[in-house]
């Protein structure tokens, strides 16, 4: 790589008109932002979208088609054509339909098109070839109006520039009444305070059931007149409503630029006019989105990386900048946010987050957060904390100040001993394991079946998930388990760890897989293990087997050994779907049963490291980083899943990966780059070099850490913190004479 300003050829598959689309793009050496493609995910089943955020920010300002549907999930969808306008919030990367907040969409006399497919709103046709974005900006020309749109976001506000042609109708439509899959309104309410300022809220459900987003607009322009509608009825200000719009009047000269500031809180109107007042109080939008390129580019260069291979480099970043798209804020300024409890609550001290997708975040996004963002990671876990003070429990899946209960485990448990573990300051450890315990001890989502009978038994609902019920919470009862021990709590230590060995009691020995259970401690009498029942959560039998993290070694000899163990993984790998079988849509990115597009499956590429087999877990690391991420908008596998796609390719590419995510320990795997350097915020630098590194060398010789070799198979946090050097050399023949071990047992190393 040259220091110069270069050129980077970056590969966009244009699934919208059935060919490749090269894009060219000016990337400075240290701008990397500039390597950050944020269309990768929105084709396929990834489920990303384009726009405007800051890091973990509370504004999502992204292009929506106004169509609904499962492709369009987070409001745009890459093969789509039409734009129905800009909505100021978004999920990233998940399966769940909700937000769309604020819908704001310009227009003029250009056209007046209407269709049934987005609900007859104002729409626009659109090209790729007009549509740029980069960390924190989108822009794109709404061809048929002949209007140049972009947007920029700071934390709490979102930031339009709409570029007019000449036209005595230009207008801007704010559209609190759209909605779109799973999100409904249920109040709304505008009021006009003057020709450049309005505020209002939008009261919603969906997914997740009491959704209040509090708004202050402000205008560079004045409007010249307005049209407020309630129910498709004309209307004065204020006004309450299901279906409120408002439409806005401008003349507008030739390239005539108008800025729209809307300023958001969970918790007041006041706080929504305090959000544009500190963070963006100007009309300077190419200010705004410098700072917020910025933003975004003093983040990424927490990890620098080098290569020659640019495709590998655009992959890297873009993963880097959606690990940091959730969890989202969700206080404002004020510290004030609406609660899990309905009421609204304040923030002392910390930021308030949600958007916690935890049966999917805890294995390496949050573990990849206590690396990169360990100040942030402390308020994140006081938020977990907030959550149970206001409900009695943790979160399961939380969002927008709710508990939507979606997925199985209590996963905050592993998220807050972890950081626990690994030294994150400023939260309280009593209360945090008197939360874990309390979760753990609930009677609700089966958790008292599992209690009574040491498993989760059959029952009708269809969603039963029952094994995988029951090896989630005896994962998350071993972290309780460990917690209890360090905090002298013994008795709760002995039960805890006691429950954290349920997984045994579906262990089926004669199938060799986890199979489920009647409440009379029989096995389920039909079992075939690759096909997909209400027993398993999104997986099978094949991809929940290995679902023991907390006890690999008795895994292993459960299974028979570790040439039965090895066979069996082997088998993972290569025992490919017929073409006759029924895959679920959640089953994609396979590799004979193995599933990376969904989370089950991440850690097991790696469990060779315990068995003496590294090279088999370098050959299939590699694989995976090379196979199911690409720079294309479906270079997705799967749902990204709130960072927890990228963040597994961010340690993987790294060289190294956490097994069991609350251990404080990473396994090796097959480093894809010449070098890393991670710029810690200790201001300690941990460098991570390859040497003889290329695409032919993926298996490991020797590991040297600061000078001196390792015999096992895994890296500390504790070492990762303190600084310095590891080393891989590498080579393209397995070195089948060095086995290292892992060694751990159920340690967890402070």
């Amino acid at each position: 790589m040259t220091k110069s300003i270069y050129i980077a050829i970056l590969i966009i598959c244009c699934y919208a008109c059935k060919k490749e689309k090269q894009v060219e793009v000016e990337v400075k050496p240290d701008a990397l932002t500039s390597f950050v493609n944020t269309f990768i995910g929105t084709d396929g089943p990834g489920n990303t979208y384009p726009g405007a955020t800051v890091p973990f920010g509370m504004v999502q300002l992204s292009p929506d088609h106004g169509i609904p549907g499962w492709d369009r999930i987070a409001g745009y969808f890459y093969q789509d054509s039409i734009i129905s306008g800009f909505s100021h919030t978004h999920l990233s990367g998940t399966g769940a339909g909700d937000m769309y907040d604020i819908l704001v969409m310009p227009t003029n006399s250009r056209s007046s098109k209407k269709i049934k497919e987005n609900s007859f709103k104002p729409f626009s046709s659109f090209s790729h070839d007009s549509e740029t974005a980069s960390p924190g900006y989108y822009s794109v020309m709404l061809s048929d109006f002949g209007i140049q749109a972009e947007v920029t976001a700071t934390r709490r506000t979102g930031i339009h520039q709409y570029t007019f042609p000449k036209d005595s109708l230009s207008q801007i439509h704010i559209d609190l009444g759209y909605s779109l899959n799973w999100d409904k309104p249920m109040e709304t309410y505008f009021n006009i305070i003057d020709d450049k300022t309005i505020e209002g809220y939008r009261m919603s459900k969906g997914w997740a059931r009491d959704q209040r987003l509090y708004f202050v607009i402000n205008l560079s322009k004045p409007f010249k007149s307005y049209t407020l509608l309630s129910e498709g009825e004309q209307v004065d200000s204020p006004v309450k409503g299901v279906n409120t719009k408002l439409i806005l009047d401008f003349s507008t000269s030739e390239n005539e630029k108008i800025v729209l500031k809307t300023g958001l809180s969970t918790g007041s109107i006041d706080g929504a006019y305090k959000s544009i007042e500190k963070e963006a109080p100007g009309f300077n939008f190419e200010e705004i989105k410098a700072k917020t390129d910025a933003v975004w580019n003093k983040q990424l260069q927490k990890i620098k990386i080098e290569t020659d291979d640019v495709e590998k480099k655009t992959i890297f970043y873009t993963m880097m900048y959606q690990s940091m798209l959730a969890p989202t804020l969700l206080s404002d300024l004020n510290g004030d946010y609406k609660g899990a409890n309905d009421s609204i609550m304040n923030a002392k001290g910390y930021d308030r987050y949600d958007t916690f997708s935890l049966w999917d975040t805890y294995r390496a996004a949050h573990p990849l957060h206590t690396i990169l963002h360990p100040e942030r990671v402390s308020s994140m876990i006081n938020s977990l904390l907030a959550h149970y003070n206001e409900t009695g429990l943790l979160p399961v899946w939380s969002m927008q100040g709710n508990e939507t209960n979606m997925m199985i485990g209590y996963h905050a448990v592993p998220v807050i001993v972890d950081a626990y573990f690994k030294g994150i300051k400023n939260f309280d450890a009593e209360l945090a394991f008197e939360a874990c315990k309390q979760s753990a001890m609930d009677k609700s989502r089966q958790i008292d079946d599992y209690m009574k009978y040491g498993y989760v038994p059959i029952d009708n609902h269809h969603e039963n998930w029952s094994v995988s019920k029951t090896l989630e919470y005896a994962y998350d009862d071993w972290c309780i388990a460990q917690f209890a021990k360090d905090l002298g709590k013994d008795e709760d230590y002995k039960y805890f760890t006691e429950r954290s060995n349920n997984w045994k009691n579906i262990y089926d020995s004669k199938s060799t897989f986890m199979r489920p259970k009647y409440k009379d401690g029989k096995f389920i009498e039909h079992f075939i293990p690759k096909e997909y029942t209400p027993y398993f959560c999104e997986s099978n039998a094949w991809q929940y087997v290995w679902s023991v993290p907390q006890d690999v070694e008795g895994l292993v000899k459960q299974v028979g050994g570790n040439e039965f163990f090895e066979k069996k993984l082997d088998s993972m790998f290569t025992y490919n779907p017929f073409p006759s079988d029924k895959l679920p849509i959640f089953s994609t990115g396979m590799i004979g049963q193995y599933a990376h597009g969904n989370e089950p499956s991440h850690h097991v590429g790696y469990l060779y490291n315990y068995i003496g087999k590294p090279w088999k877990t370098q050959e299939r690391i590699r694989e995976i980083l090379e196979t199911q991420y690409k720079n294309a908008p479906n270079g997705h596998c799967g749902n990204e899943d709130c960072g927890q796609m990228s963040s597994w390719y961010i340690f993987s590419s790294l060289g190294f990966y956490p097994v069991n995510p609350a251990q404080s320990v990473y396994s090796f795997g097959s480093p894809l780059f010449d070098k890393a350097e991670l710029n810690l915020e200790n201001g300690n630098t941990f460098v991570v070099e390859s040497i003889n590194n290329n695409s032919a060398n993926k298996y490991i010789q020797k590991v040297v850490l600061n000078g001196e070799e390792l015999s096992q198979s895994y890296i500390t946090h504790q070492e990762i913190l303190k600084g310095g050097k590891l080393e891989f050399f590498m080579s393209d023949k397995p070195s089948k004479d060095k086995n290292f071990s892992m060694a751990l047992s159920s340690e967890v190393f402070k």
